[in-house]
């Protein structure tokens, strides 16, 4: 079980404090979920710079490729790690028939603003309520994500499974970015957790 400073930051010598307050949004609430990512730079350096920039976006952990966790984001705080859901009863194949007839016309937008009237877990877990963990890995000019190291997929097992115990969340709500987001289908695609 994970144990936290009243900031919302990890107490722990496994994770090294790097927030980056740019990247924090609204009071986070509830914590339904986990997504994992990848990031497009190729070191955490560049992630962690970026993540200065006014207007970045970014999550909450960032795993580097020697396995170094760096917590960037209070746990109390959403960050705009997601992007517009997609619609969950569509790959579950539970949709009524007027969320079948709403989906028949590709419109993200509205697709992403009927799901953020839900919650988890008939939608996937989005900003306001998932923590989002980074892995360091580049894209090429093909849009594949290099392969996560074994360091980077031990951190995050250890991660993912200490946020589950702390929050209690099923292993059903932990999920990698293009799941839950129209994001490049190879991101995070060789992470492991279980």
């Amino acid at each position: 079980m994970l144990h936290f400073d009243d900031q919302g930051m990890i107490q722990d010598s496994r994770v090294q404090t790097a927030r980056r307050p740019m990247i924090e949004h609204n009071v986070m609430d509830a914590i339904h979920g986990i997504i994992v990512h990848q990031t497009g730079g190729s070191t955490a350096a560049s992630a962690l710079s970026s993540y200065l920039n006014k207007g970045a976006n970014g999550a909450h952990l960032l795993v580097d490729k020697d396995g170094t966790v760096y917590q960037t984001a209070s746990f109390l705080r959403q960050t705009w790690h997601v992007g517009k859901l997609r619609s969950r009863c569509l790959a579950e194949h539970r949709c009524s028939p007027k969320e079948i007839k709403e989906l028949t016309r590709f419109n993200p937008k509205a697709e992403n603003q009927r799901e953020a009237k839900k919650v988890v877990p008939d939608r996937y877990p989005s900003n306001t309520d998932a923590i989002g963990i980074e892995l360091v890995g580049r894209s090429d000019a093909h849009d594949l994500y290099e392969p996560v190291t074994a360091a980077q997929n031990r951190a995050l097992a250890w991660l993912v499974a200490e946020i589950r115990d702390t929050y209690c969340i099923m292993l059903s709500e932990v999920f990698r970015h293009p799941t839950v987001s129209r994001k490049t289908e190879s991101e995070a695609s060789t992470a492991r957790w279980e």
